[in-house]
């Protein structure tokens, strides 16, 4: 039995210590301008869809293919918190510095003048809830796909693109949630936050999708093109429920060994098919450039400054002690928000953008 609880234990601590660094890289990220001056349908499986010439008029100077390519998501059937929009964050959050409003904050605070944060401490400042984690505001739900897919009145991802040269290029899919519920372990909730940056990359080779890689909290997989389940041409991706890492196959993922995910374990995720979500029906679309590191709208109506705030998306750890919060074995029931898209290893050289992680799965796993 001490064996059994030994085993248990261990991969119960493996878990946890990768709960406090839920979605951002360890190293903090540096603005750059500090230093510098084929047609496709939408569908579910069944006939018919909308077809791609609906996607909004935003996004028509993306390269054709980074749009028809572009992942379709399944969000669980049990998800209450779903895609937010992305300028709401900001206008339902004060951001603060060692627990204390910005003195000098802009006002209002939006997507436009964000990165004048950046002067005001940068890395160290929470996009902090106004009500409080505790309070569960409604705003933290998001907002549930229509019957077209569509977030209406919401843009909840950003797509961005990295010119690699020589015919490769890079598409990021990124996906905004308000709120992450964390995992249930033994009973308890662990790595909760407000803010939540989730993403698929697909890269491409003169236009013909290669391999597709799906972000997991610290951890990630990438599959080959040909391997991924797809609809029509279009990569299928499973969010999990609260959590949304993000799968190649609906069910359960058990992730207590980082790295491995297994079908089933001490630490799951849980998708399913509930609904469907179309990203690219409410996205904004931007360029990034590997040699001057700054960003560029598709459409010059998209805000920019925002992709260069180098500080959180939601609150900074509570307490110790404070409403709701608990902590085991030095590990916290909710836990800081992550960074942002800029954070995210936008130019890697292998699909997963960690050294000697170079596994491309020829064949879909869980």
């Amino acid at each position: 039995m001490a064996v059994v609880l030994l085993y248990i234990l261990s991969h119960l601590l493996s878990f946890l210590s990768i709960l406090s660094f839920p979605h951002f890289a360890m190293t903090a990220p540096v603005d750059p301008r500090q230093s510098q001056p084929p047609n496709n349908t939408v569908g579910d499986g069944a006939d018919g869809g909308v077809p791609a010439s609906a996607i909004q008029q935003s996004t028509s100077e993306l390269p054709v293919y980074v749009r028809d390519y572009a992942p379709l998501v399944w969000l669980s059937g049990s998800e209450r918190y779903m895609p937010s929009d992305i300028a709401s964050q900001v206008a339902n959050t004060i951001p603060k510095i060692n627990g204390a409003p910005v003195a000098q904050a802009p006002s209002p605070l939006t997507l436009n003048n964000l990165d004048q944060l950046n002067a005001q401490g940068g890395k160290d400042i929470w996009l902090t809830s106004r009500e409080g984690i505790p309070a569960y505001p409604k705003w933290f739900e998001g907002v549930t796909p229509d019957g077209n897919r569509k977030t209406n009145g919401a843009t909840t991802a950003a797509i961005v693109t990295v010119d690699k040269g020589n015919g490769n290029l890079d598409a990021f899919y990124f996906y905004f949630f308000a709120f992450n519920r964390g995992n249930t372990v033994l009973g308890q909730e662990f790595g909760s936050h407000v803010g939540d940056w989730e993403h698929n990359m697909i890269r491409f080779q003169n236009g013909v999708p290669q391999a597709v890689y799906f972000s997991q909290h610290a951890s990630s997989q990438s599959f080959t093109y040909k391997a991924v389940e797809k609809n029509g041409i279009r990569p299928v991706a499973y969010i999990s429920e609260g959590s949304h890492a993000v799968y190649a196959t609906t069910g359960t993922h058990d992730h207590t060994i980082p790295r491995l995910n297994l079908p089933g374990g001490l630490v799951e995720d849980h998708c399913d098919r509930g609904k469907l979500w179309d990203p690219v029906l409410s996205t904004y679309s931007y360029r990034y450039d590997r040699v001057s590191q700054k960003f560029s709208p598709y459409d010059p109506g998209f805000p920019v400054n925002w992709l260069y705030f180098l500080g959180r998306w939601g609150d900074d750890a509570p307490p110790k002690g404070s409403e709701g919060q608990f902590e085991i074995f030095g590990q916290k029931r909710y836990v800081g928000g992550p960074t942002g898209p800029m954070d995210k290893r936008l130019d890697r050289e292998n699909m997963s953008g960690v050294k000697n992680d170079n596994w491309v799965r020829p064949f879909l796993t869980p």
